[in-house]
């Protein structure tokens, strides 16, 4: 509820004091959206890229698929429209998107539309996977503008994606195990800006630098 503080007018007010004595209305804060939609999107990629990695073996992948709707899908996506209500155009892209892509994902696997491991179904999901970095790639130029930490985390995620799809496109075990390897340390990468973002917001301090690229820029000009 919104929190109102007021006094009682007495004889002799002005009309500006009474105004100034008007009760006052203090919006509430709204939250930083940011590190949900990282920790989702660490934990959910961190998750997959053990499987393409093949440290762990394929018949646990569908753990993957339930945290990839339920976190990685739905909760980044309601972090990304929370972003529009602070303002910040690059997270509520960013954050919206990359929910899509796991409930996209989610929906790949469970409805089966592709039979696994055939030339079609190699070179449909080598297509959706690069189309993904190419997207990725270009927030990454916007990334550029907000801190070190993020930038990071798209610079290795874009990687990630385009090694990933060339892997699967040619059908190539080896390079998804490269992909794999990529993702994990993307998900580390995501995992300390969202507790970079955790951490300093409750203590109130820097105890997890990120680099604040936007300010280096205008110290930089002037």
């Amino acid at each position: 509820m919104e929190a109102m503080t007021s006094r009682e007018p007495v004889a002799g007010d002005t009309a500006r004091e009474r105004a100034a004595a008007a009760p006052m209305v203090t919006k509430p804060i709204t939250a930083d959206p940011g590190p949900l939609g990282l920790g989702a999107f660490a934990l959910t990629t961190f998750m997959l890229s053990m499987y393409n990695a093949h440290l762990i073996t394929q018949k646990g992948l569908p753990t993957v698929i339930a945290v990839a709707l339920a976190y990685g899908g739905i909760a980044q996506l309601l972090a990304g429209m929370w972003e529009f209500r602070t303002g910040n155009t690059f997270g509520a892209t960013a954050f919206s998107s990359f929910g899509a892509f796991w409930i996209s994902f989610f929906l790949l696997i469970q409805l089966k539309l592709f039979t696994p491991d055939t030339p079609v179904a190699n070179a449909a999901i080598g297509l959706y996977l690069i189309a993904w970095g190419i997207f990725t790639t270009y927030m990454f130029v916007a990334s550029l503008r907000t801190t070190a930490a993020v930038a990071l985390v798209f610079i290795l995620l874009a990687a990630t994606f385009f090694v990933l799809g060339i892997g699967n496109a040619n059908g190539d075990v080896s390079t998804i195990k490269v992909g794999g390897w990529l993702g994990i340390v993307t998900a580390g990468a995501a995992w300390y800006a969202s507790f970079a973002g955790v951490v300093n917001s409750t203590f109130g301090r820097v105890l997890m630098p990120v680099i604040d690229l936007k300010e280096r820029v205008g110290a930089r000009r002037t």
